[in-house]
């Protein structure tokens, strides 16, 4: 069965050449291209020796470190108590269904509620100007978005912890915050850092919630790619700053594995 199956496997490869390796390559291809079609190495120079790109570059790390953060500290208390919800299948189901909502629709949505004639600018007494196109907002709406991927495996790595490992821990006189301090949050570290993962690498490159919540007052590297492409038509400079990215992405998710083999020895 084993050898019937990976003759199959040429599928994955196939399907990883053609939508992962060939779009990278192309990318570091168009990088060497100025706007006019010669070649040149100015894309990479500019880059590193800019200093709004260097900007953009720390500012993109801050958003996407805050992004993480705030939601990490949403989903972790949910995602232990919900490990102890007695309907625990249905309210995970009321958490994923935000996902099958198209992010544009769910961007427009905020914009009626932040806008100064929106509920939450009525609620928090900020009728006069509202709190769109304010860093909050993005980072609030960012991080709703962002908030599912981030309960997911934290919830499953709870869930899954052997209830004998709490039931030991109690019966040899550890007390519930001993318990949850040295069985429960240990054991669940893998599911907290792929939820980081799986977070803090898309919050990395966002650029529609930046330009619809955020307005232009929010520039990090993934409106910086979009402007490139679709504004100044500089494609070589747009495929720089991607490449950039990727890159960042790759060393984000090496050091977050390297933590995770940490946690497992």
């Amino acid at each position: 069965m084993a050898k019937k199956y990976q003759k199959l496997s040429f599928i994955y490869y196939l399907w990883i050449l053609i939508f992962i390796i060939a779009p990278i390559l192309l990318l570091f291809y168009q990088s060497f291209f100025d706007i006019y079609g010669n070649f040149t190495f100015d894309n990479y120079i500019a880059y590193f020796s800019n200093k709004n790109y260097i900007i953009m570059t720390l500012n993109s790390f801050l958003t996407a470190f805050l992004i993480t953060a705030f939601t990490l500290l949403w989903a972790y208390p949910f995602s232990y108590f919900l490990s102890k919800a007695k309907h625990k299948d249905l309210i995970l189901l009321l958490v994923i269904l935000p996902t099958w909502i198209n992010l544009v629709l769910k961007a427009y949505a905020f914009i009626g509620l932040f806008n100064k004639n929106g509920a939450i600018a009525g609620f928090l007494g900020l009728a006069s100007e509202g709190i769109l196109f304010t860093n909050p907002a993005f980072i609030l709406v960012a991080s709703y978005v962002e908030l599912p991927f981030m309960i997911l495996p934290i919830f499953r790595s709870i869930d899954s912890i052997p209830k004998e490992y709490v039931i030991a821990s109690e019966d040899l006189g550890a007390s519930k915050f001993q318990t949850f301090r040295r069985i429960i949050l240990p054991l669940s570290m893998d599911g907290v850092l792929s939820g980081v993962q799986a977070v803090f690498i898309p919050s990395l490159s966002l650029f529609l919630i930046t330009r619809i919540i955020g307005g232009n007052k929010i520039i990090t590297l993934g409106t910086a790619v979009e402007q490139h492409y679709l504004v100044t038509q500089n494609w070589g400079m747009g495929s720089t700053i991607g490449l950039v990215l990727i890159v960042m992405m790759f060393l984000v998710i090496s050091f977050l594995n390297k933590k995770g083999g940490d946690y497992e020895k």
